[in-house]
């Protein structure tokens, strides 16, 4: 029987963003003040979603199996401060960055923070594929899937409303157009219709115009056979 993954539709709202990151920062001409600022905010936005999820993973997601499961959690725990100090890193060469005085430097700095968020993509790819295997594990023997769904809904709630824009275009990214129909009828079901129309608006924004449309034939086909 197929379980409910706490960590995929969040997970693959993050992958999105690392590897569009990556790729932004790949191409950069740091030599460019315009050309850098583009890139770099959206590296702090990368930074600041990625250091919430590690929060809600440690304060809601991990404390649930901590006194079940506390060796397996000492090994995720220690990769959560392995990402702070890459986090630290980033933070730093970053600040460097808006200190150089000329171009050459500028550009020597753009490139450490290149190979630097090479690593941090690496590091968190590995690291969430392994929660998606190990920790899904854990808490499959002691939640039901509906306590697992009661579980996001917590952590969603902690999120402002921009947060949320942010990680639910990032999810369309990443999503395949089962996954992303699967969302949009769950959402439809189960909240209010205005936060489905808004989940609808973020799609079709996201979306191209053929993914957009399967999904709109998905979400129909669904409510004529319900």
């Amino acid at each position: 029987m197929k379980r409910y993954n706490v960590f995929h539709r969040v997970h693959s709202g993050l992958k999105a963003m690392l590897y569009d990151t990556s790729m932004c920062l790949q191409q950069t001409d740091f030599s460019s003040s315009e050309d850098a600022d583009k890139a770099l905010e959206q590296l702090e936005i990368v930074i600041e979603l990625f250091n919430k999820h590690t929060l809600m993973e440690d304060t809601i997601v991990f404390a649930s199996i901590k006194q079940t499961e506390p060796s397996l959690l000492y090994i995720f725990e220690n990769e959560h401060h392995e990402d702070a100090v890459l986090v630290q890193s980033l933070e730093g060469l970053h600040a460097s960055f808006n200190l150089a005085p000329n171009a050459d430097q500028k550009l020597a700095i753009g490139k450490m923070i290149v190979q630097l968020f090479t690593e941090f993509t690496i590091f968190n790819l590995r690291h969430m594929a392994n929660e998606e295997s190990i920790i899904n594990n854990a808490l499959w023997k002691y939640y039901t899937d509906e306590e697992l769904r009661m579980m996001t809904e917590k952590i969603n709630s902690t999120y402002t409303s921009t947060q949320i824009d942010i990680y639910s275009s990032w999810m369309m990214r990443g999503l395949n157009i089962n996954e992303i129909s699967d969302w949009l009828k769950e959402v439809k079901n189960t909240a209010p219709d205005f936060l489905f129309q808004s989940l609808m608006q973020t799609a079709a924004n996201e979306l191209n115009q053929q993914r957009w449309q399967l999904v709109q034939e998905a979400i129909t086909d669904g409510a004529m056979l319900a």
